[in-house]
């Protein structure tokens, strides 16, 4: 196996790794992020742990395969339960739903809050991840969204350190729950793509709605939800303009 090439969604979350970081990577799969960022020598040492036998195995031939023994160690490990504090200064846990990675982040939370540095790359619940991070005190930093076969994967840094966020001033907190303030703030052209195909959802779903009739109060209730969700979206593309 040569020097490992990572999908374009990976890649992104090995990008908002600190250079020098020593690194702990949750749900690691087959580790070709581990491998990937002792390679570059982004990382001079990675902690692989998975809660799945079958990967974390997958992970450690390819550890061998690449002779990295020495700087990648494989750990059989549900979330963070074992892990140690201080065997690493940054985390990444990506691949997961929301609510399933704010699990892993709250239940081990003396050692989450150890780290320097959470690179995350939630699935789901997106609005309600975000505000909840905030909650447990830590701040968003750094944001990006890659579309990959037709799928969009948001992804962010957060440290606890307020200094080190940006100013995102003019965008309310529901719009940077929901769509990510500084992906606003930095006009991503990804999530302007993600915003206009959620805008054709939102005004087809409407549609068809007003063709079958509003005297239904489930689908009345329906129709605006929709007009809600459409009003945030046009917003959040005026912010971008």
């Amino acid at each position: 196996m040569g020097t490992i090439v990572l999908s374009g969604r990976m890649q992104a979350v090995a990008d908002l790794v600190t250079h020098g970081s020593r690194v702990c990577d949750v749900g690691c799969d087959h580790g070709f992020v581990s491998i990937y960022l002792v390679q570059h020598k982004i990382s001079p040492g990675v902690l692989a742990m998975d809660v799945r036998e079958g990967p974390l195995r997958a992970a450690k031939e390819h550890v061998q395969d690449q002779g990295l023994e020495e700087l990648i160690e494989t750990r059989l490990s549900d979330g963070l339960h074992n892990y140690n504090i201080g065997e690493a200064d940054s985390l990444i846990c990506a691949g997961m739903g929301g609510k399933l990675m704010m699990r892993i982040l709250l239940e081990q939370k003396e050692k989450t809050d150890s780290f320097r540095e959470l690179i995350l790359q939630p699935q789901s619940e997106l609005e309600w991840f975000r505000g909840r991070l905030r909650d447990e005190g830590y701040y968003i930093v750094q944001e990006n969204m890659i579309e990959e076969d037709g799928k969009f994967y948001p992804m962010m840094r957060a440290v606890k350190e307020k200094e080190q966020m940006p100013e995102t001033a003019g965008i309310d907190r529901t719009l940077g729950d929901r769509y990510g303030a500084l992906l606003l703030q930095n006009k991503s052209e990804v999530l302007q793509s993600y915003l206009h195909r959620e805008e054709r959802i939102y005004q087809e779903i409407m549609q068809s709605l007003a063709k079958q009739g509003l005297e239904e109060k489930a689908r009345k209730d329906r129709f605006q939800e929709m007009q809600r969700k459409l009003a945030d979206t046009e917003r959040a593309l005026e912010i971008m303009q």
